[in-house]
């Protein structure tokens, strides 16, 4: 059984989402997720974001042709609260009182976004990692010869490259290797970073379960040791 209210909980606190439902099947795993959003985002952008928070703070993996977005020229929520405020107290008082500026969003997190695979004969293989904070996309891209391990290495590193384009102090970041980890019968990607703090180095861990592919869980993996570092900065 899954977390479906917690799942809707989160899932509207995503950019741009008004409503969302989860439709479960008989066995209580998601059957059909239906997302109503406003114009700011694309589609195609909030079938991303709900997967990638399904995944990465539920550990739920649901396939993407079962996320139906509908647009609604509907107001967000925050704004329409905001207006409804400003009336209340223009009513109330006989000066206008300007509606309260909404408070920036303090150092929101890096979510996956998209990893990509390409291969030549020249050059191996190519692997880049898109990475999103906020309304921002943020890439990173490494090369180096063809092998499923190397594969793997190669998206944790774009991942970090990807990382130091926005936080300052992750370009100390080195990533020590990846490793197949199988346990509860389940397969988990582990990852070591390590990052210099002053005179001494710390090693960085972070671990995600299989599910989509091991290079896409080695991008989740290095998500998982670096945020909590990257949100002290």
């Amino acid at each position: 059984m899954l977390p479906l209210a917690e799942a809707e909980r989160q899932l509207r606190t995503l950019p741009g989402v008004l409503d969302v439902r989860i439709v479960p099947s008989e066995t209580g795993a998601v059957s059909e997720v239906h997302v109503v959003t406003t114009m700011e985002v694309t589609p195609k952008a909030t079938v991303r974001n709900v997967e990638t928070m399904l995944k990465a703070s539920l550990k739920m993996s649901v396939d993407h042709r079962k996320i139906s977005v509908a647009t609604s020229n509907e107001k967000p929520r925050a704004q329409i609260e905001a207006e409804r405020n400003v009336a209340a107290q223009v009513i109330s008082a006989p000066t206008p009182v300007a509606p309260p500026a909404p408070e920036p969003l303090k150092n929101p997190r890096l979510y996956f976004e998209d990893v990509e695979i390409q291969r030549s004969m020249a050059k191996g293989v190519t692997v880049r990692v898109t990475l999103r904070k906020g309304d921002q996309s943020f890439t990173g891209e490494c090369e180096g010869p063809e092998s499923a391990r190397s594969r793997v290495e190669l998206a944790a590193k774009s991942a970090v490259l990807a990382i130091a384009k926005v936080e300052r102090n992750a370009a100390a970041f080195v990533v020590e290797g990846c490793k197949l980890i199988e346990a509860f019968d389940r397969e988990f990607m582990f990852v070591g970073i390590s990052v210099r703090m002053g005179r001494e180095t710390a090693l960085l861990t972070g671990s995600c379960e299989i599910k989509d592919s091991p290079e896409t869980a080695s991008v989740l993996a290095v998500l998982d040791a670096t945020n909590r570092w990257v949100s002290r900065i």
